[in-house]
């Protein structure tokens, strides 16, 4: 009969959990650690496209390999579907920091100089 004993023991210790991460304060982040995750950020979006194209091209020579051997046993086919052509997304490029171009020094200032009075 007390088997609901672990049952509720392990329930309430993950209720109390729960409300323990809850009450975390967020971690503020340095420029440094934003940069980086921006550049995370980026790489894992470019490797969803580097995986998009190469499940492109493996699609299109599975395609051609079915109509191939298809046509090989005179099967009939319908027409394939038309869609757009793969397209490469090339290497990863990562921005560079401080892309933007930063505004001109001051000149440095020039000091008035003074003639020397003429006695007269």
């Amino acid at each position: 009969m007390k088997h609901w004993i672990p049952h509720t023991l392990v329930l309430s210790a993950l209720l109390l959990s729960g409300t323990a991460v809850a009450k975390l304060p967020t971690p503020t982040l340095s420029e440094e650690q934003k940069a980086k995750a921006e550049e995370a950020k980026a790489k894992a979006a470019h490797g969803n496209k580097v995986e998009a194209y190469k499940l492109c091209k493996a699609m299109d020579k599975s395609a051609a390999h079915y109509y191939k051997t298809a046509a090989a046993v005179k099967k009939e086919t319908k027409p394939p579907t038309q869609t757009p052509a793969c397209a490469d997304p090339g290497p990863f490029m990562p921005a560079v920091a401080g892309a933007t171009p930063a505004a001109p020094a001051a000149a440095p200032a020039t000091p008035a100089t003074k003639e020397p009075a003429k006695k007269s």
